[in-house]
């Protein structure tokens, strides 16, 4: 009978070790099957290809599920015009120009003041009084004129009835109405001397007729506008053109701006053009006038020159001393490729990007060169053309996916 054959010790011994082998994997297997949890359920039912980023050095591109495809907004790139424009900043002021210093026309005493700063006042209003002791001389002047043209009035009646009676000669009937031409002469000049300090007619009538003298002058506003400055008070003696005037009136139906701008945008500016202004306090308004003086030097420590606007304000809602906010437009506008300032993403090597897409899935990753910015918008200087569809928002998102190398 033949004897079966037995292993040799060396086969015993491999086989002891595969059995351990395997009983180590499958403990393992269920540890780590124990720890891990139930499986996302989205991300197992998604196919491997949509989670897919691709990196390729010429065309980056990010690959997306159904689920992010809706959150990244997709619009086509559009034309736009761009102005071309220039921004800077100043402050509000009076319009020098139509400012006026309102002195007294004749040395005297204020009396009486009748506005005060920040009041507007039309042409003609009262703005104080003075005695005058010019205007008394004159009136005074005035009323002696009246007594000499009553006097040689009645003189030249009583002469024409003694001549008609032979009472008296020619000559002195001659005489007699000479002297009344005279004072009517002199009375007409006294009237006109008066009438220089702003007497009407009426007034003036009244002074000869009660022979009583009325030493207020009156210092009508000159213009219409509003009064920016006093240094008057009752008591105070005045003298013509004698500084501080008692009072300063501007016409505020334009204003200044005035801003200081940079010698590099120097070049840009000219007087005439348009501007657009607008200032805190009114949010959403815009102010418009022009360019009126482009200062003539540069300030050598801020390397800056003046520049000067002429605002209109017909309401007179400016203040002096507004900060402001001003846009002119130098040139004619540019019409570009325009995409939507969430559609552009800064690299972080400082290029601009944007995400390009044919079926809103798979996106790439474009270099672009941007110009210009106008309401919310970026123009595309070259790298993209009309109709290529762009992620209008979103984009950050897909730079960070591609940063990241996974979905």
């Amino acid at each position: 009978m033949r004897k079966p054959v037995l292993p040799s010790r060396l086969d015993k011994r491999t086989a002891t070790l595969c059995a351990a082998a395997l009983a180590g994997i499958v403990l393992a297997g269920a540890y780590v099957a124990w720890h891990s949890g139930p499986l996302d359920a989205t991300a197992a039912s998604e196919p491997a290809s949509s989670q897919a980023v691709t990196a390729a050095k010429d065309n980056p591109s990010v690959d997306l599920s159904d689920t992010q495809a809706r959150a990244v907004k997709v619009a086509p790139a559009e034309e736009r015009s761009f102005p071309v424009q220039k921004h800077a900043v100043g402050s509000i002021d009076f319009n020098e120009d139509m400012t006026v210093q309102v002195f007294t026309p004749y040395q005297g005493r204020i009396i009486r003041l009748f506005a005060e700063i920040g009041d507007d006042v039309t042409k003609g209003e009262t703005l104080f009084t003075i005695e005058s002791p010019d205007l008394i001389q004159a009136e005074s002047t005035l009323i002696a004129a009246a007594g000499v043209l009553d006097l040689t009035t009645r003189a030249l009646t009583r002469a024409k009835e003694l001549y008609k009676i032979q009472g008296i000669a020619q000559k002195d009937l001659e005489q007699a109405a000479s002297d009344q031409q005279s004072a009517e002469g002199a009375l007409k000049a006294a009237r006109d001397a008066v009438r220089v300090f702003g007497k009407t007619d009426a007034e003036i009538d009244r002074i000869v007729a009660t022979r009583k003298i009325d030493p207020v002058l009156v210092v009508p506003s000159p213009i219409s506008g509003r009064i920016t400055a006093r240094n008057a008070a009752p008591g105070l003696l005045v003298q013509p053109g004698n500084p501080p005037a008692p009072y300063s009136v501007a016409n505020i139906s334009t204003m200044w701006m005035l801003a200081n701008v940079a010698e590099s945008d120097s070049p840009a500016f000219h007087v005439g053009e348009p501007v657009k202004v607008s200032v805190m306090a009114f949010p959403g308004r815009v102010f418009e006038g022009k360019v009126s003086r482009i200062g003539a030097t540069v300030d050598p420590n801020t390397h800056r020159l003046t520049m000067r606007s002429e605002i209109r304000d017909p309401q007179h809602e400016l203040r002096p001393g507004m900060f402001a906010n001003f846009v002119i437009e130098t040139a004619p506008p540019m019409r570009s490729v325009a995409v939507p300032m969430n559609g552009v993403v800064r690299e972080g090597d400082g290029t601009m990007t944007v995400w390009v897409t044919t079926d809103r899935h798979r996106f790439v990753r474009r270099t672009v060169k941007i110009g210009l910015q106008h309401d919310g918008y970026d123009q595309i200087v070259e790298g993209l053309r009309p109709g290529e569809l762009i992620a209008t928002d979103g984009a950050i998102f897909l730079s960070n996916m591609l940063a990241g190398g996974v979905s």
